[in-house]
């Protein structure tokens, strides 16, 4: 056989996946890697090299690549990224109050510009001076400049000048606001613009280490990466646009889960080791959020499947409830490695420092807990106080016990900012433990999950007593507060989809009652209306209790722990472009987007320019985003009310989308 072979790739928090798929055969090969952050081709190489191998002169006959990831989503959702500086424009500080960006900025500096445009377009005289005056300063700060202008989606001529400015003097990625949306709100338009910055580095380092390898093992074909609504987009694009590539992996898995099963409508439910993604399907299509993807605390302006994302996952912390009689566990939402991992890469040190705590006659706070590097560039460890550079130097590429590397109570919450820059990991007690402990999994080490499920279950809850009696009953609560929190974040999610709001389904006694199967006077009842879909590595070992917790049936693809990849492969470039037509004075028309300020006397004139720059703009955005013949299909909306037998015109949107298969390699 000679059929074309497309590549799909999806580098996850812990693991790598790669598939060979043919658009005649399906999947024809498939394999798993260990993400490795320090390095991500390693993981990468050694995903496909695996499923290569499988194949007989399969190089040969890859046509396209695929990429999805779920480093960005998990970025977000941990609070992780490098540091970035913000330039508004036309802005002051009190719109750092809204829309979270305040929050998601934090000590990260910020420049104001006065600056900015009206509603049709027109300017406000824009001054540089303050930015000229400490572009230095800020350039040593931080990785990545976002900048957001007032009304830039009108007329992008201040940001554009802002860019051009901070690219001739240093040498830092930027991203303008208007290049990522067309959407007006200006402060959410520049958190996600922030947001983008941060990603950049991320993101880039995942692509240059795919290229890298690609390249390096003669695989000539185009470079594609899954966008957050499902759609592809060039390699080169992502770059420019990393924001765009959260919840890739989700949207990868919902195009990958339609396909696998051939179900029109189901929920959907994606385990991998940070997070939980729950979809719904709906007439064999994603939903969509048209109001932007929201991930962890942030709502972006990013158009993207209507996925929920929990930071729950068989990496998830386990932690000890404070202040509860009861030993109460929760789950998440940061991430740990677990410790069977930590020892199946660092066996010695590992055993030896758990078998130490595990013999010690009384439980230390820091035991079972490692600290070690992430292995990030060491451009990307700027702007640490003297504090967090200080512990950063303690830390190593090995684990390490809490412990030792921990000298001071005070020494925690830099050691906490460390990792929330994403530059250092905590290995740990996980769900993923739990199961080696319970012979589910077994890929790993299982003495370390062991050790270290006996060095938690001696912690004391606020009774006094231990909170379990053996490894094994740690191991057993923990599956079961999986199962509990994998139900309730799919009650939530489906409760929002529907628009329900008011009910905490962690702490609503109906809902106690309903998942418990509660005797008693009153029986409640509740169960999705759909089936189960569950994707991940592990879902065959968590969702047949999930789904009998919920009453529904469930399905688990033969190919669900690749899903992604699988989805990555098969979906269709898209690009959606918005032209806008006001009218600032009676008989005068004014065309802003597409990059174009343009105005008119003639209104019939102004809407078939705004048709033809949002179609030839939609063509030509497919065509970068790799897409091959692109089709382009228009919409519009007009808000022209009659006032006093006059009609007046409010605003016009005209809306390009060209869609089309990727561009595949030549035989």
């Amino acid at each position: 056989m000679t059929s074309p072979l497309f590549l799909g790739i999806d580098t996850g928090g812990t693991y790598t996946d790669a598939v060979l798929y043919s658009e005649s055969e399906g999947v024809l090969a498939s394999a798993k890697s260990l993400t490795t952050r320090h390095d991500l081709a390693i993981g990468v190489s050694g995903a496909v090299e695996t499923v290569l191998a499988e194949i007989g002169a399969a190089v040969g006959r890859i046509r396209l690549v695929s990429l999805s990831t779920t480093l960005a989503t998990n970025a977000l959702v941990e609070g992780q990224g490098g540091r970035a500086g913000l330039v508004m424009i036309g802005f002051g500080p009190q719109d750092l109050a809204r829309d979270g960006l305040a929050e998601a900025l934090g000590s990260d500096p910020v420049i104001y510009l006065t600056g900015g445009h009206n509603v049709h377009g027109n300017e406000t005289l824009l001054d540089l001076a303050p930015l000229e005056q400490q572009l230095e300063d800020f350039g040593r700060q931080v990785s990545a400049v976002a900048i957001a202008g007032y009304f830039a989606v009108r007329n992008p001529a201040h940001e554009i000048a802002v860019r051009d400015l901070i690219r001739h003097r240093t040498s830092l990625p930027v991203t303008c606001s208007h290049d990522l949306s067309s959407k007006l709100g200006g402060p959410r338009r520049a958190l996600t613009t922030l947001l983008n910055a941060r990603l950049i580095s991320m993101v880039a380092r995942l692509i240059d280490a795919t290229s890298g390898y690609l390249e390096s093992r003669g695989i000539k074909a185009p470079l594609m990466v899954v966008r957050g609504d499902g759609a592809l987009i060039s390699a080169a694009e992502a770059l420019m646009r990393p924001i765009e590539t959260i919840l890739s992996g989700p949207a990868a898995s919902l195009v990958g889960a339609r396909h696998l099963t051939g179900l029109e409508n189901a929920v959907v439910s994606d385990i991998g080791g940070t997070t939980t993604d729950v979809a719904v399907l709906e007439g064999g299509n994603p939903r969509l959020d048209s109001e932007g993807a929201t991930v962890g605390r942030y709502r972006t302006m990013v158009e993207a499947v209507a996925m929920h994302t929990f930071g729950l996952g068989g990496d998830s912390e386990l932690r000890l409830e404070d202040g509860g009689f009861d030993a109460g566990l929760t789950l998440g939402p940061r991430r740990l490695m677990p410790l069977s991992l930590a020892a199946h890469l660092w066996p010695q040190p590992v055993i030896a420092a758990l078998e130490r705590q595990a013999q010690s006659s009384f439980p230390g706070r820091y035991d079972g807990r490692f600290a070690l590097r992430t292995g990030l560039p060491k451009a990307l460890a700027t702007g640490l106080s003297v504090q967090e550079a200080a512990l950063y130097e303690r830390v190593t590429l090995e684990p390490q016990p809490l412990d030792a590397v921990l000298t001071a109570t005070s020494q925690r919450a830099t050691l906490d900012r460390l990792v929330a820059r994403g530059l250092v990991l905590i290995a740990g007690f996980t769900p993923s433990d739990a199961m080696h402990v319970l012979s589910r999994q077994d890929q790993w080490n299982t003495e370390a999950a062991v050790l270290g499920a006996e060095i938690f279950a001696r912690r004391k809850a606020g009774s006094g007593q231990a909170v379990a009696d053996s490894a094994s009953g740690l191991a057993g609560m923990v599956s079961a507060r999986l199962t509990r929190q994998s139900a309730e974040v799919i009650l939530t999610a489906l409760l929002a989809e529907e628009g329900i709001s008011g009910i905490d389904v962690s702490k609503s006694a109906f809902v106690e009652r309903a998942l418990a199967r509660a005797p008693g006077l009153v029986r409640f009842s509740l169960r999705p209306d759909r089936p189960l879909v569950a994707l991940g590595a592990s879902a065959p070992v968590h969702y047949p209790a999930i789904a009998d917790m919920l009453d529904i049936e469930s399905f688990v693809p033969v190919h669900a722990g690749v899903a992604n990849a699988v989805g990555a492969v098969v979906g269709q470039v898209r690009e959606t472009v918005t032209v806008f037509v006001t009218e600032p004075d009676e008989g005068r028309y004014a065309v802003n987007g597409a990059g174009a300020h343009e105005l008119f006397r003639e209104r019939a004139e102004a809407f078939a320019r705004a048709r033809e720059l949002a179609g030839a703009e939609a063509r030509e955005a497919a065509i970068r985003s790799g897409a091959d013949h692109p089709v382009v299909e228009y919409g519009e909306h007009i808000d022209m009310p009659e006032i006093e037998g006059l009609e007046k015109l409010v605003e016009a949107r005209f809306v390009a989308t060209a869609s089309g298969r990727p561009r595949i390699a030549a035989r």
